[in-house]
């Protein structure tokens, strides 16, 4: 892997490429990818606010607002909500905390502590060798005396066409909020059949949008198909970290953006605290740590 810098906008950019595929990273942004390129397709997978510049932003900033897309990473909430005694702003502390970073000749890692929550967070990134796989090998740790319950989910904003189909192995859904969603039926249903629409393929983009809790999951994976085109985005991770998968899609519906994001998720539902009380609330004990991996495959539909 070849490691380069370069600024946009005054903020610092990590690139890493092979043969195959090249990444950009921002530290200063929470560790956002804003770029997955697969060189050999001429293809960007990521969708970015094209209205918008890079910036890193304070905490307490509204998220909507500096919504620029790429691969976020929420945590240790999503909507504002005080959780075991402390207030976490909107879309939780990551994305506006400035991480350290270091270089190396096949890796990349960036790495941070959280100073509400205490969690400390550390992400190492390399490339496959023979493949358009980008690696994320994860360490996440709760380096207080106390028990922080919090959310964790993955926000990767894809460049989408009409007819593109998520792939997911997840047996039942539900609508999040009829206000962010063409769908108002709030029940349980059997993914991808709601309101006999297949909920799964992106429709002709006409200011609809989506949004969907998709569980009792099988596999691992989220995967955005291109038939058209013979090309997948395919984000691979441990069920057992992440049992959980949002989908939020819009198809110009929300501030005219034009993305699906799939979000894997260690939770459900948006609150944390609602999630404790079921239970479905992913909780760190002192010097407790997740290890994890989470790999990402953009490229032609093998």
């Amino acid at each position: 892997m070849i490691v380069s810098k370069k600024l946009l906008n005054g903020v610092e950019i990590i690139i890493g490429e092979n043969d195959y595929i090249r990444f950009e990273v921002a530290p200063a942004a929470g560790g956002k990818i804003i770029s997955v390129y697969n060189k050999q397709l001429c293809k960007e997978f990521l969708w970015t606010n094209k209205n918008l510049t890079l910036e890193t932003h304070q905490s307490g900033a509204d998220y909507d607002t500096h919504f620029f897309g790429g691969i976020d990473e929420l945590i240790p909430n999503d909507i504002p909500e005080i959780i075991d005694s402390i207030a976490y702003p909107d879309h939780g502390e990551l994305w506006t905390t400035t991480l350290q970073y270091k270089l190396f000749d096949d890796q990349i890692l960036v790495y941070g502590k959280l100073k509400l929550s205490g969690l400390s967070y550390k992400k190492t990134i390399y490339l496959d060798a023979n493949s358009p796989t980008i690696n994320l090998e994860y360490t996440i740790k709760n380096e207080t005396n106390f028990n922080r319950n919090f959310l964790w989910k993955l926000h990767v904003a894809l460049a989408i066409e009409e007819g593109d189909q998520l792939i997911s192995s997840a047996k039942k859904a539900k609508v999040v909020d009829p206000a962010y969603s063409r769908f108002k039926n709030l029940n349980e249903f059997n993914w991808p059949e709601i309101e006999n629409v297949n909920a799964s393929v992106v429709p002709v983009m006409k200011n609809n949008i989506d949004f969907f809790y998709l569980y009792d999951v099988e596999n691992g994976e989220m995967k955005m198909l291109s038939e058209k085109n013979n090309q997948i985005f395919n984000i691979g991770y441990e069920k057992k970290v992440f049992p959980y998968q949002w989908y939020f899609a819009s198809y110009g519906g929300f501030l005219d953006h034009h993305t699906a994001i799939l979000e894997p998720c260690t939770s459900m539902p948006l609150s944390v605290n609602e999630a404790k009380i079921l239970g479905q609330s992913k909780v760190l004990k002192p010097n407790e740590e997740i290890n994890t991996i989470v790999r990402i495959y953009a490229g032609e539909k093998i």
